[in-house]
C-alpha cells in the first residue's frame, strides 16, 4: 500500500512556509504545473541545452543494389578470386552487414536473408564429400551457379556505368533553343495617303515648270494610260513612282496617269512600295498565284 509523504515546508515568496506533499517516485512540486513528459516523467523545467533522445533520428544509407551486388563488393574488395571464393569468410562479412540492416530494414533485409541462406547451403554442401557423377566424372562445384550469376551481374554492372557516363540530356546539358521569326515573303512598310500626297506635289511642282501656251483639246483615257503604266512596269522588277509620269506631256496627262496608276493600285495589278520611312516611292507588278 503506497503512503503519502509529508516533506519539510519550504518558504514561499512571502517568507512563510509552504505545505508540499510528494508521492513516492515522483518528484516534489512547488505550486507549478509540468510542462510536458518525457518518456512518461513529467517536466517542470525547460532543458538548458539541448537534449536530442538516443532513437530520435536513425540514418539508413542503402550503398547497395542488392545481395549480388553486396557478395561482388566483399570479392573484390578483399581480392578473392571469383572461381575460388572462399565461402566462410565471405558468408560471415555478408551476414555481418544482414544483421545492421535487420535492425532498420526488415523487407529490405528479407532479400538479403534469401542470399544468406542461399551461402550457408554452399557452404554447406561444400563440407559434405563429393557425390561421384556417372561415367566417373566429377561433381560440379556447388559455388558454379554463384559465380555464374556474379560474373553476368558484374558485366551488367560494368555496361551500365559506362552508360551512365555517357552525356545525357537534362542531366549534362540541356538543348539550347531559339525561335527565329522568318517571314516567306518580305514585309514593306505600308505607304500611307500622307506619302503619295507629297510625291504628287512633287511631280505637280516639276511638271508647271514645263508650260505650254498651245491650247488644245485632248481626248483622254484613263484605260489606254492603265495600259501604258502596265508596259512601262513589264519586265522591270522595281520603278520609282516619279519614274512613271511625263511631265512635259502637260498636267491632263499627268492627272491621268496618276488616276490610271490608283486604278491599278485598287485592281490589285501593282503593288506600291516604300522601304522605310521617307525613302523613295516603289512601283511593281503585283504577284498573282500560280
Amino acid at each position: 500500500m503506497s503512503s503519502i509523504t509529508e516533506l519539510p515546508p519550504a518558504p514561499s515568496d512571502s517568507g512563510q512556509p509552504t505545505g508540499m506533499l510528494t508521492l513516492p517516485g515522483m518528484p516534489g512540486v512547488i505550486d507549478q504545473v509540468a510542462l510536458a513528459k518525457l518518456y512518461g516523467e513529467p517536466l517542470f523545467a525547460m532543458p538548458q541545452d539541448l537534449y536530442i533522445p538516443p532513437d530520435a533520428l536513425q540514418v539508413f544509407l542503402e550503398a547497395f543494389e542488392g545481395p549480388l551486388d553486396l557478395l561482388l563488393y566483399l570479392i573484390r574488395k578483399q581480392n578473392f578470386n571469383i572461381l575460388d571464393i572462399p565461402m566462410a569468410a565471405v558468408t560471415r562479412q555478408y551476414l555481418v552487414y544482414v544483421d545492421e540492416i535487420r535492425t532498420t530494414n526488415l523487407e529490405l533485409a528479407a532479400e538479403y536473408l534469401l542470399m544468406a541462406a542461399m551461402l550457408i547451403e554452399i557452404k554447406s554442401r561444400m563440407l559434405l564429400p563429393p557425390k561421384k557423377m556417372a561415367g566417373g566424372q566429377e561433381a560440379e562445384d556447388p559455388r558454379a551457379e554463384l559465380v555464374r550469376r556474379l560474373l553476368e551481374y558484374e558485366q551488367i554492372k560494368l555496361a551500365a556505368q559506362k552508360l551512365n557516363e555517357i552525356p545525357q540530356y537534362g542531366r549534362d546539358f540541356l538543348r539550347a533553343q531559339v525561335y527565329v521569326e522568318q517571314a516567306l515573303q518580305p514585309r514593306f512598310p505600308d505607304v500611307t495617303v500622307v506619302d503619295l500626297q507629297e510625291a504628287w506635289r512633287d511631280i505637280v511642282k516639276r511638271a508647271k515648270l514645263v508650260q505650254h501656251h498651245v491650247i488644245s483639246r485632248e481626248e483622254l483615257s484613263v484605260r489606254e494610260h492603265m495600259s501604258i503604266v502596265l508596259r512601262k512596269l513589264q519586265g522591270q522588277k522595281f520603278v520609282e513612282f516619279e519614274h512613271l509620269f511625263e511631265p512635259s506631256r502637260g498636267m491632263p496627262v499627268l492627272v491621268v496617269t496618276f488616276i490610271a496608276l490608283l486604278e491599278l493600285s485598287k485592281e490589285g495589278l501593282v503593288d506600291v512600295t516604300q522601304a522605310e520611312a521617307y525613302a523613295p516611292i516603289y512601283v511593281r507588278l503585283a504577284y498573282t498565284p500560280a
